[in-house]
């Protein structure tokens, strides 16, 4: 098993530090507002994480925390007259409601920022003792970044680069403009807690390492989350909490790329965000999964206009596939079949490749997007073997099936009733196309035939706006419903 490690740019072998305990954690969602596809797909992949090392045997406890308390939740408290803790409450309670409809599985420990005040608490107090932080006459403490040497070492910046492209607080009373907030003091009508330097509540980045070491001590395997979050967040974890005990903190830094809206960053200034509540009552949660894993977790995915009804599309041909297979097991339910050897040994060897070329995929850093791109030739294969008509071909074909059933369940597709799926989509899909937007089809088709590309991109994109994504191939185009 090998994982990239963000700390040292490379794929390392996994080694956990005791035995086969795994102790693993990921950040979680600032719940200041709804959940996107961004969280959705940081969700997914580190269950996906988690299930891949279990099923190799390792004993893994997946710690993952919510953000309840934050400037941004503060400002949402202000803005709705809702109290802050009440707010973040509400939320947590929608985003784990289309959590369960994107069937995520829990962590195995939730963690939050308002029930870990104490632990904040004393973990600040210690790097005040140890000289790695200061409070001020205000209230506040901060981390003293230049009492930490390897400051720096994740993102690969130094502290002269440490301010670039980054907000920091304006305080007279800091000892450095990059010095990081470990405590704030509580403004007027703000949420806060009593502590030894006043009223007030946690800065962000103390939450995750004071959490951490409350549920796992001073060391951990694997910390997750999006790439977004090397700097600061990441690295101000490491610097607090190494300063604190002396030791590395954590094994392996893993990074999932960022969401991009053809080809922007997704950001609410931008207007381009992707809730996934609207996306889940669009599309069905599988097909969401599969257009988000045949990218490398690693990378960021483009989100263009047809990502989803592709991928959705591709799911639709693999369960028509599997509903074939389902509909030979029905007709030849309680007959005695015989199966030649050559068939059975056929059939074994098949499945174990299915089984095997996935383990090696998810071996090498969780390659899903190469695990996804093996179903096109078994699919293939299936497709082949019904049509022979033989019962040695119905036998190959449904061990396949049932193999890629169980294997691919851990990436969370082809969990759903074959015939049910297939009778869902194409009643999605029946509705009858207007006229005007078959007009404005053919006249990009037209377009790209006379190679007129700027053309034929202006018109996929009016068709985007009417509802409609375009699929080519060789021979004309499909029109698919967003």
């Amino acid at each position: 098993m090998k994982i990239y490690n963000s700390l040292s740019k490379r794929k390392e072998e996994f080694i956990p530090l005791e035995g086969n305990k795994v102790k693993m954690y990921a950040c979680g969602i600032t719940v200041s507002g709804e959940a996107h596809i961004g969280h959705g797909y940081q969700a997914l992949i580190y269950d996906i994480m988690r299930k891949y090392l279990k099923k190799l045997g390792y004993d893994v406890t997946y710690a993952r925390n919510y953000t309840d308390v934050d400037d941004k939740i503060i400002a949402k408290s202000h803005e709705t007259g809702i109290p802050a803790d009440e707010y973040a409450a509400m939320m947590i309670e929608n985003i784990n409601k289309i959590m369960e409809q994107f069937h995520v599985d829990d962590p195995d420990v939730w963690l939050k920022a308002t029930q870990n005040i104490d632990n904040i608490i004393d973990f600040v107090s210690t790097l005040i003792e140890k000289g790695h932080a200061y409070p001020t006459k205000n209230g506040d403490v901060y981390f003293d970044v230049e009492s930490f040497p390897a400051y720096g070492r994740l993102s690969n910046r130094n502290i002269e680069d440490a301010l670039d492209g980054v907000r920091v607080d304006n305080d007279d009373e800091k000892k450095n403009a990059y010095d990081f907030a470990l405590w704030k003091s509580a403004k007027p009508g703000e949420i806060y807690w009593d502590s030894p330097w006043g009223k007030g509540r946690p800065g962000w980045h103390i939450e995750c390492s004071a959490m951490n070491r409350a549920a796992f001590g001073e060391q951990i395997d694997i910390h997750g989350g999006g790439r977004d979050l090397i700097f600061p967040h990441h690295e101000n974890e490491i610097a607090q909490t190494e300063a604190l005990t002396g030791k590395p903190f954590v094994k392996y830094w893993t990074h999932n790329g960022l969401i991009k809206v053809n080809g922007q960053k997704m950001s609410k200034s931008l207007g381009n965000s992707l809730l996934l509540a609207d996306l889940l009552q669009k599309y069905s949660d599988e097909a969401v999964k599969f257009a988000l894993l045949q990218t490398n977790y690693r990378n960021d995915i483009n989100v263009t206009d047809d990502l989803f009804p592709e991928a959705e599309r591709h799911l639709y041909e693999f369960y028509c596939q599997l509903a074939l297979v389902d509909e030979v097991v029905s007709k030849f339910k309680g007959a005695e079949l015989t199966i030649e050897n050559e068939d059975a040994l056929r059939a074994a060897e098949y499945t174990a490749k299915i089984e095997e070329e996935f383990n090696a995929c998810m071996s090498d850093d969780f390659n899903t997007a190469l695990a996804l791109s093996n179903l096109f030739g078994y699919f293939k294969d299936i497709k082949k073997w019904l049509n022979e008509g033989k019962t040695g071909g119905f036998f190959t074909a449904l061990s396949a099936a049932a193999q890629i059933r169980k294997t691919y369940a851990l990436l969370g597709i082809f969990t759903k009733n074959a015939k049910e799926y297939k009778a869902w989509y194409e009643e999605k899909n029946a509705e009858e196309i207007p006229a005007d937007v078959k007009a404005i089809a053919e006249e990009r088709w037209t377009a790209r035939a006379n190679r007129d590309w700027a053309k034929s991109d202006e018109l996929r994109a009016k068709l985007a706006e009417m509802g409609y994504a375009v699929k080519d191939s060789k021979t004309g185009y499909e029109l698919i419903k967003n």
